[in-house]
């Protein structure tokens, strides 16, 4: 896992522009704190920050190879999981390695197929290829979007990079952010392409974007689609468990010290107790880590989104599929520093609004980076099998909008409700997303003979696969690669999206409660408490210390009355959070101060030009 970055200017010669084009690659030192390397030649420039994972004294970025029509230089980004069986399939073609990473292989695989080299990877990567011989740039992305790839077009050609601070240290770019990238954040909604800073995008998930003289053009090389599932129940759960088998077995693959992140649901332990087995064959033992909040177990409060502490049942797991475990513990004090705060806005380069989950993430993640280098992920199998409280919520089941901000506006409250009313206005957020839904669902094929209720379902589940994932694999990449630690996520194998989005409802549900197949498939390997389990989100913290902490630094920022941060927020608002008597001990009460305190951090570290009218 790396970090990338570029410039391709055809009027000029970048071999000129090596200060501009060091200042892009530096900011990527976190995702690569290994090794870093750039290359410029002609109208093309290629940053690179490694952080080594297969063949640590090989694999270094730039790569290039010299044809006699001209040079191929790559920059990637992840991990291409079936490059062993690419390698072999190239060698057999003639090519020769001098290497043994996988970034070699994706070089030599673009050489002898092209673009479509794309359809043939099985990963998560983002990388960009500078074709001298045909004066192009290449852009790809995995199918799911788990890496992470940003690009600027110019008057004269583009900028990318792994992240937006990239593109935003080259001179070219002012970091101005209009109302469709306000509206963005306060909607998650996950609009495709769409990248918040003004003038900038993403580069799609399994999309191909190409740069030349001409102009810029795209191509869709992967997508979800509807097919017709003829599988019994039996050979469905026994698909699922044959493909999770091959794919954690592809995905503990590392010459670095490998872990699981654990939480003690479904997910995670169904994973982690794969791992657990697989290594076992090869004498080792899983490593698991676990995040937890100091008195939280002992002092903890059921309520509608969790009616458990996580902590036994990640026990229950690691005593039975035998991992050396190890529990983080946070407490409020550490959750609440503002330093935490700075560190997550610099990592997200926008103020996304997860709150203490996302400070206790990264917080879990920087611990974990002192004992291993790759960390294996339950993240997604909730959209991929069906596990959110969404799916069985008939209100959020027949909304006319995304089914995930029913729930998010039940349980937490309107996100936009600390923002002033004229903004509010004109943001009209109720229009943006209804126009968003309509696009999405129309993007949905309906299956021929297929009920009205299994449509429904179905447009649920492309919707969660298509917007509501991405906003979290982008929150785990960005915290994850922000201390150098590299995350894989098992669930997003598409061989496994694509098998599943296509059971019907019927069959992913089929004993009445959320995640059946993936429960059926793994049954042999959990604990009976984990099997009962009803799901429960990602932690947060309970402790009003934590809460009290927001009030305090709420009240140091209306004492700066002039902040710009009061052109957004409603400052009456915010004063009678930060003075009300009771700590705002839940999330529902405590997300506008989050906000508010995000997005003064943001202001002040990126100073973006806001274009409210």
């Amino acid at each position: 896992m790396c970090g990338i970055t570029g410039w391709v200017s055809f009027d000029r010669d970048l071999g000129a522009e090596a200060a501009v084009l060091h200042a892009m690659t530096e900011t990527m030192a976190c995702r690569g704190p290994d090794d870093r390397g750039t290359w410029a030649e002609g109208p093309a420039a290629l940053g690179h920050r490694r952080l080594a994972i297969i063949d640590l004294p090989g694999g270094r970025q730039p790569m290039s190879v010299r044809t006699p029509e001209g040079t191929v230089v790559l920059v990637y980004s992840g991990e291409a999981y079936n490059f062993t069986e690419l390698r072999r399939e190239l060698t057999d073609r003639d090519h020769r390695f001098t290497t043994d990473s996988d970034t070699e292989v994706v070089l030599r695989g673009y050489l002898e197929w092209g673009d479509a080299v794309a359809e043939r990877l099985n990963g998560m990567y983002a990388f960009a290829v500078w074709d001298a011989r045909h004066d192009r740039l290449v852009m790809i992305r995995d199918r799911m979007g788990i890496k992470p790839f940003y690009y600027h077009p110019t008057s004269d050609g583009v900028l990318f990079g792994s992240e937006p601070k990239a593109i935003l240290a080259n001179p070219l770019v002012r970091p101005r952010v209009a109302l469709d990238g306000l509206r963005e954040l306060f909607t998650l909604i996950k609009t495709p392409g769409h990248a918040v800073w003004d003038g900038m995008r993403e580069v799609e998930p399994g999309t191909v974007v190409t740069v030349d003289r001409s102009g810029l053009t795209t191509r869709v090389y992967w997508q979800l689609e509807t097919r017709p599932h003829t599988d019994d129940r039996d050979t469905t759960v026994t698909t699922v468990r044959t493909l999770l088998d091959d794919i954690v077995r592809r995905q503990l693959v590392a010459d670095v010290p490998r872990c699981t992140l654990l939480s003690g649901g479904l997910d995670s332990s169904a994973m982690t107790a794969l791992a657990a087995r697989q290594l076992a064959e090869q004498g080792e033992k899983v490593r698991s880590f676990a995040v937890d909040f100091v008195g939280q177990t002992d002092n903890f409060v059921a309520d509608e989104l969790r009616g458990t502490p996580d902590t036994p049942f990640v026990h229950d797991v690691a005593l039975l599929a035998e991992t050396d475990h190890q529990d983080i513990i946070l407490d409020a004090q550490t959750l609440a520093d503002p330093a935490a705060r700075e560190k997550v806005i610099r990592a997200r380069d926008v103020p996304a609004g997860f709150g203490d989950m996302d400070a206790s993430l990264l917080l879990l993640f920087r611990a974990i980076r002192d004992q291993s280098t790759v960390a294996l992920s339950g993240e997604s199998a909730d959209e991929v099998f069906g596990g959110y409280q969404q799916f069985f919520d008939e209100q959020a089941r027949s909304a006319d909008t995304f089914p995930w901000l029913v729930r998010m506006s039940r349980d937490f409250g309107d996100d936009a409700g600390v923002l002033r009313s004229d903004l509010v206005k004109t943001l009209d957020l109720e229009g943006y997303v209804a126009d968003g839904y309509r696009t999405a669902v129309a993007a949905v094929r309906r299956l021929d003979g297929e009920s009205d209720f299994e449509y429904r379902m179905r447009r649920m589940s492309h919707l969660h696969l298509t917007r509501f994932v991405r906003a979290l694999l982008d929150r785990k990449d960005r915290m994850s690669m922000a201390v150098g630690l590299e995350v894989r996520v098992p669930y997003c194998d598409h061989r496994l999206v694509e098998y599943v989005y296509n059971t019907p409802w019927s069959l992913k549900s089929f004993d009445g409660r959320e995640k059946s197949l993936l429960r059926e498939a793994t049954a042999d390997l959990l604990p009976r408490s984990v099997y009962d389990r009803v799901k429960s989100p990602y932690p947060s913290t309970q402790d009003p210390l934590y809460a009290r902490a927001l009030q305090d630094q709420a009240k140091d920022l209306l004492a700066r009355p002039s902040h710009p941060v009061f052109d957004l927020v409603d400052r009456e608002r915010v004063r009678a959070a930060a003075e009300r008597d009771t700590p705002v001990s839940t999330q529902a009460a405590r997300r506008g101060l989050e906000r508010t305190l995000d997005l003064a951090v943001w202001l002040d570290l990126y100073s973006p030009e806001l274009v409210l009218g």
